[in-house]
């Protein structure tokens, strides 16, 4: 059973991610999604390599997990963070994060394919209805009525926003990244891995920045400056290095569940910060979140019996 202490730093990441969003959400109109993602990802990394060699782990990657770094840094930094850009430009945070959010049962299913991880009925209980909870907490109210009364289809088609698709490739590219961290880092340093794979990944998406707005100036003040140093070094480097430490060392299903809890932070976040409110329904979503994280982090001892005590003399 992990510490509290543990637990605490196995959640950090995902509050951070919340938290991030709500720094990031005003930065996107007036900077555009490419440099966004890019300014997450450049200097995260470089934070981390810094750390990396101030810890003594060295910044050097083997050469027998060449290939699988630059797969991983292809699909779960360029590829992830530019279709998560490009999903943004195109969907609200509240259907968005359903879409990029259903992510844990992706990777519940690769590691049961790739690593034999034992997912019994309890855990996909606990996947179902952390899955459910993450639709009542993004979904429009009026799109889910529609949905369960069958209303007019072009109705319910009204409701969605463009770029649902890309959000849906962003949450497999990300799904597909904390598998492949495992065979990136088999005789590297996970936390040297991450810092070099966000620091070459970002510089593509910085690049289409400069590309479609070279003659642009960027107008941001002090606080947007602040809003993008917390999302970076908080947001990405310390989330990202926790996340894929752990991703390298603890059960990738019972860890990746835990990512159902990262809109919940973004929405209180919202709330204490831009003033949102949670209705009736979104406080259900909250609440089957919790529930559904209990239920896959312990669904081995919910399923398997407890040990019988012979107290015969």
């Amino acid at each position: 059973m992990p510490s509290l202490r543990l637990w605490f730093l196995m959640v950090l990441p995902f509050a951070l991610w919340g938290t991030a969003m709500t720094a990031m959400a005003p930065l996107l109109d007036s900077s555009g999604p490419w440099l966004v993602a890019g300014l997450r990802l450049v200097p995260a990394g470089l934070a981390l390599l810094l750390w990396s060699q101030w810890t003594g782990r060295g910044l050097a990657i083997d050469p027998r997990d060449l290939l699988w770094f630059l797969l991983f840094t292809l699909v779960d930094a360029t590829l992830f963070q530019g279709l998560l850009a490009r999903g943004l430009e195109g969907t609200g945070a509240g259907l968005g994060s359903v879409l990029i959010d259903c992510q844990p049962l992706l990777v519940a299913l690769m590691a049961r394919a790739l690593f034999m991880e034992s997912i019994n009925p309890i855990g996909w209980m606990g996947l179902a209805i952390g899955l459910a909870g993450i639709v009542c907490i993004g979904l429009p109210a009026e799109l889910l009525g529609h949905w369960w009364l069958l209303a007019d289809p072009p109705v319910v088609q009204q409701l969605f926003q463009p770029g649902e698709g890309w959000m849906l490739l962003a949450a497999v590219a990300m799904a597909a990244g904390t598998v492949l961290i495992r065979f990136a880092s088999r005789h590297s340093d996970p936390v040297t891995v991450t810092g070099w794979h966000m620091l070459l990944g970002g510089l593509p998406l910085l690049l289409v920045h400069a590309l479609q707005k070279a003659d642009e100036g960027l107008a941001w003040t002090a606080s947007d400056w602040a809003a993008m140093g917390y999302a970076s070094l908080f947001g990405s480097a310390l989330a990202y290095g926790l996340f894929f430490w752990f991703a390298n060392q603890r059960d990738l299903t019972s860890f990746s569940s835990l990512g159902f809890l990262t809109p919940v932070f973004a929405l209180a976040t919202g709330g204490w910060l831009l003033g949102e409110r949670l209705d009736l329904l979104q406080w259900i979503g909250v609440l089957m979140v919790l529930v559904s994280v209990i239920f896959v982090s312990q669904r081995r001892r919910f399923w398997e019996p407890l040990p019988i005590t012979d107290t015969s003399s």
